[in-house]
């Protein structure tokens, strides 16, 4: 016969269901604050026989009859039984003290904590726990309804700045509650409420807020930005919101319901003008985009590197550009890809007019301002902002894209500071980096997308930071993705509605920035060549070109590597940049890379830099390793817990290994034969690969590497016309010469 313990109300009654239709009023609740706990035994055979453990205690009439069939001891049971119990509740033990086997009172506050955690303590103890049947239904919600009793006369009409007219509501379930009877509940100050004889758990910090908002009922109007934040779980800005939910009908209700089910938005075609395909997925992103667009919304779109953010971020703005807006776009990304954006502008939106503001001769003051209306898309960089902020403030644009959005992680930094400064009713970040594992650096970009979503930085990091990275909270981790999922759009290669739909292999082109000094030294080295060849004839001509295009690719590798001294190699070479940026990626996805260069000399600098960046360590196999290390690297490479990044000389590492543990190739420098670096990659696309492979072929954008590039491709008609724009010291070679140079130096770069 095991122990009971039951919680009785006031007038000694554990379970009120009233008829949930009967009409509440504050005015018939029973304001007795009175609770008690009594112990029972309860019959094994016949769980309905309830015997209070003071009759069994004293052997009554009642109690000896159910206990004479099975010689049983009350006595040394309730002895033993309410002693274990005491342990966890002192209450049962005061009361033991006193031989009261009766039970204990409670007042509200009692009767919550007991009903919170004592009960659990008892029921997780294995003793029987009888609660009234609406404690069991949880704490009752406050819902606050918003309903718009009218709109604009076009729906196109609404925006976040709209005002329009609410008819504010609050009640308990179906019954509603005016704001006296609310103030008279908040006076009561308890969270146990008892309304026509029904008892309501019920949050007193609801109860505040729902009062807050219902005294606002005298404007009678408010902005749809308002109400999103109220049903986000925000009040403007201030403050979190509980458990108060919010409901609206009509076009703002339609709202609502698309950001929390994107599965709703309609997908838009690919906007005229543009000439690219979207893929499924791309597709719904740019949708999406679009539609927070058009509400000025900002929009987080975080997909997996490779998933094509470039270009469902070129269809939104595509998109964007209609008749009644013609305004430009401002597109911020780090130095390294400018180059990048300008020609996949170029390729898929052809018709739109790009300015790269960047470079010391940049235009400034009246002459940026007449260059930006002529454009319709100006990219700038980070480091840029803040020197330029006011004339960029001066400019009204559509939109305000930023590209690899953790540059601004840190709110306080100067290009984070200038970003926000920047007026626009449209704002998208985009990452490739997972933004909902850095709870830290989630501020400042929600605070770019929409200012007060997530109130001060103060706040945050009292309501959200502390409780999530100290004290791991998992409902306040998930109360903020809640807050923030409508903005945030991310998909991952793993997902397999993702992955059906993408090629074994990736290949991408990626075309970086030369620094300044990468700049100087080229023009150099290229004037040399161009004095030197005046006077060459025959074979010592073709063989000076050919030592002329090893010395440039070392320059666009890195200026150490041209230089071969031992100076810093951080920020002196946009390939380098780069590469760490995308480095940096794969390793906050937890993935694996395979970073391919034909000069042995160039991957001990690329070991030593992202050595010294990321504080991991980088396997560097060329061509002086020995077979057993050799194989010892590739066992240790291909191992779950092993390094993540793999350096390879091409002519040591591009035949002969399996290296499937790596789903990423970076080509660092090109061996401009397609067959050798096709083979490299297969390193890492084999049999025995389950995910998809990206391939990253670095281009020195505007130099030599371009240009050869081109001529590989098929992309020029003759060699002489690629090679003749800026090149001129090349334009006195013949195409046959420029072909056999480069048939030459396919065979003579190889591992020094």
């Amino acid at each position: 016969m095991p122990a009971e313990i039951e919680l009785l109300d006031a007038a000694g009654e554990p379970v009120v269901d009233e008829d949930e239709d009967e009409p509440l009023s504050i005015s018939d609740q029973d304001l007795s604050d009175e609770w008690k706990v009594t112990y029972h035994l309860q019959s094994l055979s016949d769980k309905s026989l309830l015997i209070p453990a003071d009759e069994a205690w004293h052997n009554s009439d009642n109690a000896r009859s159910a206990f004479a069939a099975h010689q049983f001891n009350p006595r040394q049971f309730l002895l033993q039984s309410l002693g274990q119990a005491a342990r966890l509740c002192d209450e049962i033990s005061s009361g033991l003290i006193k031989n009261d086997l009766d039970g204990y009172e409670l007042d509200n506050a009692g009767a919550v904590e007991f009903l919170t955690d004592k009960a659990q303590a008892l029921q997780e103890a294995d003793f029987g726990v009888m609660l009234p049947s609406w404690w069991k239904k949880g704490r009752r919600k406050l819902r606050v309804s918003a309903q718009v009793s009218s709109s604009p006369k076009k729906k196109s009409e609404l925006s976040l700045d709209s005002l329009v007219e609410f008819k504010w509501k609050v009640a308990i379930g179906d019954q509603s509650l005016t704001l006296e009877e609310l103030t008279a509940l908040a006076e009561l100050k308890t969270p146990l409420i008892r309304i026509r004889g029904r008892w309501i758990h019920v949050s007193s910090e609801d109860i505040k807020l729902a009062i807050e908002l219902l005294k606002k009922k005298s404007l009678g109007k408010a902005r749809v930005a308002d109400v999103l934040k109220l049903r986000i779980g925000a009040l403007s800005g201030l403050g979190e919101l509980g458990d108060v939910e919010v409901i609206a009908d009509g076009p703002v209700g339609e709202l609502l319901k698309k950001l929390e089910e994107p599965s709703a938005l309609e997908e838009l075609s690919p906007p005229p003008g543009f000439t690219g395909k979207l893929r499924h997925y791309q597709q719904r992103g740019y949708s999406w985009l679009s539609y927070l667009g058009k509400w000025g919304l900002g929009a987080c779109l975080a997909d997996d590197m490779g998933l094509g953010k470039t270009v469902q971020t070129l269809a939104f703005i595509q998109n964007r550009r209609t008749a009644d807006d013609t305004a430009p776009v401002l597109l911020v990304c780090p130095t390294s890809v400018i180059n990048n954006w300008q020609r996949e502008a170029s390729k898929f939106t052809p018709e739109l007019k790009v300015l790269v503001h960047h470079g010391p001769n940049r235009a400034k003051g009246r002459k940026f301002e007449a260059a930006v209306k002529a454009h319709n898309i100006v990219i700038s960089s980070y480091s840029l902002l803040h020197r330029d902020l006011e004339d960029l403030r001066t400019i009204r644009w559509s939109s305000v894209v930023i590209d690899e959005a953790q540059n601004i992680k840190n709110a306080y930094t100067k290009q984070s500071v200038a970003v926000r400064d920047i007026s626009s009713p449209c704002r998208i970040a985009l990452t490739g980096t997972p933004v909902e594992n850095s709870v830290a650096d989630l501020w400042s970009i929600m605070e770019f997308l929409n200012p007060g979503l997530l109130g001060s930085n103060q706040q945050f990091r009292k309501q959200y930071f502390y409780p999530i990275e100290v004290s791991r909270d998992a409902e306040v981790t998930q109360k903020l993705l809640k807050i923030t999922q409508p903005f945030i759009l991310r998909r991952v290669k793993t997902d397999k509605s993702i992955i059906d739909d993408l090629p074994e292999k990736q290949e991408i082109k990626v075309f970086c920035t030369m620094t300044r000094e990468q700049v100087t030294l080229y023009s150099a080295v290229t004037k040399d060549l161009e004095a030197r060849l005046k006077s060459a004839e025959g074979i010592g001509r073709s063989g000076l070109v050919l030592a002329t295009l090893a010395k440039l690719k070392q320059v666009c590798n890195h200026p150490a590597h041209f230089l071969a001294d031992q100076t810093s190699l951080s920020g002196r070479s946009g390939k380098l940049i780069r590469l760490e940026e995308i480095t940096e990626e794969i390793l906050t996805a937890r993935e694996k890379v395979l970073i391919f260069s034909q000069f042995k000399e160039m991957g001990s600098l690329i070991k030593q830099a992202l050595e010294d960046k990321f504080g991991e360590e980088i396997l560097f196999l060329h061509g002086a390793v020995s077979k057993k290390e050799r194989d010892k690297m590739v066992d240790r490479f291909q191992s779950a817990d092993g390094p993540s990044i793999f350096m390879l000389s091409l002519k040591a590492g591009g035949t002969g290994l399996n290296l499937t543990a790596a789903n990423h190739v970076v080509h660092y420098d090109r061996w401009w034969n397609p067959a050798v670096e096709n083979q490299a990659s297969d390193r890492a696309f084999r049999i025995g690969q389950t995910k998809m492979v990206q391939v990253r072929k670095f281009i020195c954008a505007g130099t030599l590497e371009e240009k050869i590039d081109n001529m590989i491709e098929g992309k020029a008609k003759v060699a002489a016309e690629v090679v003749g724009t800026g090149e001129g010291w090349l334009t006195n070679l013949s195409n046959d010469d420029l072909k056999q140079v480069l048939a030459l130096s396919s065979e003579a770069l190889v591992d020094d």
